[in-house]
């Protein structure tokens, strides 16, 4: 049967919930391109990477469209058209789900800075944002996750589009650098401004992916936030804080030291985890068995 909708779900549910790892590094070690592209050129290698996190029995699975907005589209030539590449990213997801598991659609920044600090208008990068909310919530999705935003001004445009596109769930997550003064973007915006203010902006849960943090500084970020907001609250942390090693980027934190990162970020307060670059089946496994064992 259909699950109960994702916005009762998230309301609902006392127990911790559970997303997916990373998509990205996944596919590069499977020698593929990260990114969504791939969704049209190696639709069974999506799909079983899709299947792999679904088979964890996590709750929720991430489309593989992060930076499939027209704008970001066209600023890396990746020569792949909008509506196809989204349609098929949500249809690979909803292909991998068991019983009981909801696809998020995956949504990050335009690549372009926004006035005044860049060259691109906020009319422009909210049209862009609300048609990718319109092909994803039309591909099937249950619920809309914004990520990997650095800018909180870019952060609150593309909540809204999603919020005025569609009658969605819309989870909103920003990248961390660091936790001086309390937890800072690249841009400056603190943890707490960018909590209060996503939520104004309608995202009914609010958290942290990515960024320059470990999941244990990650979990001091959501204690932070819960301070101001009293949404749910999200830690997707990498596996680790990025290292260069021969110039590559490697996250080498072990599943079971990743598993006790999650751990603590939900005794800070996260009720949604999972993890970003750097994670594997094996990370999501792992917070499976530390977390409901």
């Amino acid at each position: 049967g259909r699950n109960m909708k994702l916005s009762e779900f998230l309301t609902s549910i006392e127990r911790t919930m559970l997303l997916d790892g990373a998509m990205g590094t996944q596919l590069a070690e499977a020698g593929l391109d990260m990114g969504g592209k791939t969704n049209i050129t190696h639709p069974d290698a999506v799909l079983s990477i899709h299947k792999q996190y679904a088979e964890c029995g996590v709750d929720m699975i991430i489309t593989n469209t992060l930076t499939m907005n027209r704008i970001n589209i066209e600023l890396h030539n990746m020569g792949v058209d909008v509506a196809e590449v989204n349609s098929a990213g949500v249809r690979l997801a909803r292909a991998a789900i068991c019983e009981g598991q909801y696809v998020l659609g995956d949504m990050g920044s335009t690549g372009k800075m926004l006035k005044p600090h860049g060259d691109l208008s906020p009319d422009d990068a909210y049209a862009a944002f609300k048609e990718q909310a319109i092909i994803l919530a039309e591909g099937g999705v249950d619920g809309i996750i914004v990520e990997t935003m650095f800018d909180l001004a870019e952060a609150i445009c593309c909540t809204r589009a999603c919020k005025d596109a569609v009658d969605l769930p819309v989870i909103v997550s920003i990248s961390f650098s660091t936790m001086k003064r309390g937890g800072r973007t690249i841009m400056g915006n603190s943890a707490q401004d960018c909590a209060k203010a996503l939520v104004e902006a309608g995202a009914c849960v609010v958290g942290a992916n990515c960024g320059n943090i470990d999941p244990f500084q990650m979990s001091e970020i959501v204690s932070t936030m819960g301070e101001v907001v009293s949404l749910p609250l999200l830690a997707q942390p990498n596996a680790g804080i990025p290292r260069f090693v021969e110039g590559r980027t490697v996250f080498d934190m072990s599943p079971s030291d990743f598993a006790e990162g999650i751990n603590r970020c939900i005794e800070r307060g996260a009720r949604l985890v999972g993890g970003c670059c750097g994670t594997s089946p094996d990370h999501i496994r792992a917070i499976v068995e530390r977390i409901r064992g």
